[in-house]
């Protein structure tokens, strides 16, 4: 009985010695990262993709409006 109380104690203590201390630590950075908001890089990125997004809308829809007069039932195929 002995045996097997050690041999289900030692992965626990050494969980709790050097595996949660960590977790938490990581955790708690993660949580202090995420609550600081978006950098200065981050916000530029996000800036640029929006610029991409709606470009990409706009060719889109002049795309499409191509496609309406050259193949009026493009859609029905869809």
């Amino acid at each position: 009985m002995e045996l097997v109380a050690s041999l289900i104690g030692a992965p626990i203590i050494l969980f709790m010695i050097f595996v949660a201390p960590l977790w938490i630590i990581m955790h708690y950075r993660s949580q202090r990262k995420i609550n600081q908001g978006l950098s200065q890089e981050e916000l530029m990125q996000l800036q640029e993709l929006a610029h991409q997004a709606e470009r990409m809308r706009e060719r889109i829809t002049t795309l499409e409006s191509i496609l309406d007069v050259e193949s009026p039932k493009w859609r029905d195929r869809v």
